[in-house]
């Protein structure tokens, strides 16, 4: 048979091999940057580098994860700004009162980011670091005039987020330094705003969006931000439009007129999500909609609610390095029972669990984090367990599909009201499914369809459809509310 004239990547497998480096310290972290240089990748969430990894896009010496420094991690008013850490998960920021009610605008950016799943996983910093165009949070950040905390070899500093983005993929870090906070001024008196996306499916990235920040005085805008994303080498902000509106009576019209300003200032391209033209055409609709929100937000009397973060399992960090051909002794907890095994650095958790502990519920599926067939509980959160390197999860507890029968073999509610609801033809995504319906459960007990649907925008069904599924969550949570099992059990 001749070669093929297709260049295909197992994206099960994650065949490059490499240095695993975790530092316990940002110090610690510093100086492996300045150790590696460009030779060293950066490890947070993960949802971008471990794909690029299995897509033979980037192949460093060493990872260094950083995801367990508690430099980074935490949102507080210091200041006179509202500084968010760069491990700050984009869920965490989707679901903060503080910030669905003060910046209100990057809470919806944070909402249209991607899965469920991998709002979990991605972290604030690692989506401002990856530099793409069409970013959901950084519009929004840049519309509030964020400014970034920098720290390397030679101490701290801070420029505003437009300064970190060169171009696609391309920021401004010097050698050794990493991004630890975000810096968000105490908003204004009468501040409203508002993020729009227009994307071809849930879960997508933009073919084009736009972040808008006003502040009013009666029916005089006073000022304004207005940013796009997706429509230029990087994120883009005109304030060609601005001056549209700066200092004159608001109206639909208006907000208008500003948009086909917009419209000409962008930079759009064609490619596989949308056509230039296209971008170009719904621009000022979508700047008109998004102004006319953010007016009417501003107009609103709403206290700011207390800074509550979401209790999340936090390990202690310890310091360690694992040689590329090398292994390293984790310990974890699945499904109650205690395991210690030797781990690769480019072993993923998903391989651990499917062909070590012999546990196929979590199923191989793209492999890059889109379907959800492999989504499992990692410290009570769920994520993808093929962008998960096994040696990461040491100390931690795992949950799979086979974890939420009882001991007895009696199934879970939410299994037999799968069962009972025809929610499943071939099976192959279902456990993605229960594990993130269970989730869905302990957080809302009483989910509408559309909290469901959003819910599970992450997990990919090819041949039941998703209408039998949603109909198994809602008798489960009818179920529980009318004095059934109780549906958070595990």
């Amino acid at each position: 048979m001749g070669e093929s004239r297709y260049n295909m990547t197992n994206t099960h497998l994650l065949m490059h091999r490499f240095e695993y480096l975790q530092p316990a310290t940002l110090k610690e972290a510093i100086g492996l940057l300045q150790e590696f240089g460009k030779d060293a990748e950066m490890l947070a969430g993960g949802t971008n580098l471990l794909v690029w990894m299995k897509m033979e896009q980037r192949a460093p010496r060493c990872v260094i994860n950083i995801v367990n420094l508690p430099e980074l991690k935490g949102m507080n008013d210091k200041d006179g700004v509202f500084q968010i850490g760069a491990l700050t998960t984009i869920r965490q920021l989707k679901t903060a009162p503080q910030i669905q009610e003060t910046y209100t605008a990057l809470a919806e950016a944070c909402a249209s980011f991607g899965s469920t799943q991998i709002q979990i996983m991605g972290t604030i910093g690692g989506n401002l670091c990856n530099a793409s165009p069409a970013s959901d949070t950084v519009p929004a950040l840049m519309a509030f005039d964020s400014e970034l905390v920098l720290a390397g070899p030679h101490g701290e500093r801070v420029l505003p987020i437009a300064k970190l983005l060169l171009g696609p993929g391309e920021v401004g870090l010097k050698k050794g330094e990493i991004l630890t906070a975000v810096q968000l001024p105490i908003a204004k008196p009468n501040t409203g705003s508002a993020f729009l996306k227009l994307s071809r499916v849930r879960a997508d990235l933009a073919k084009i969006s736009v972040a808008a920040v006003i502040v009013r005085d009666e029916q005089r805008v006073v000022d304004c931000r207005l940013v796009y994303g997706s429509v230029g080498p990087t994120v883009l902000r005109a304030p060609e439009a601005e001056e549209v509106l700066i200092g004159e009576t608001f109206n639909a019209e208006l907000a208008l007129k500003a948009g086909r300003v917009a419209s000409k200032v962008i930079l759009p391209i064609d490619d596989a999500r949308s056509s230039a033209w296209y971008r170009r055409e719904v621009a000022a609709p979508l700047t008109q909609d998004a102004l006319c929100k953010a007016w009417e937000r501003a107009g609103e009397l709403r206290k700011p609610k207390p800074l509550e973060v979401s209790s999340l399992f936090h390990k202690v960090p310890v310091s360690f390095r694992v040689n590329a051909n090398g292994k390293h002794s984790i310990r974890v907890l699945v499904n109650g029972v205690d395991h210690r095994l030797d781990v690769a650095p480019n072993e993923l958790l998903l391989s651990v669990l499917r062909e070590r502990l012999e546990l196929t519920g979590p199923k191989y599926g793209c492999g890059t984090g889109e379907c959800g067939a492999c989504t499992v509980w990692l410290n009570g959160e769920p994520v993808l367990a093929c962008l998960v390197l096994a040696v990461s999860a040491d100390g931690s507890e795992v949950v799979t599909v086979e974890g939420l029968a009882r001991p007895n073999g009696e199934l879970d509610p939410l299994q037999q009201a799968f069962i009972d609801h025809n929610a499943f033809q071939c099976g192959y995504c279902t456990p993605g499914m229960l594990m993130m319906s269970k989730k869905l459960l302990a957080e809302i007990p009483s989910p509408t369809e559309d909290e469901i649907r959003d819910y599970l925008k992450g997990n990919r069904c090819r041949c039941t459809g998703y209408a039998s599924i949603v109909r198994a969550v809602e008798s489960c949570a009818r179920g529980t509310r009318e004095g059934g099992s109780d549906a958070a059990r595990v």
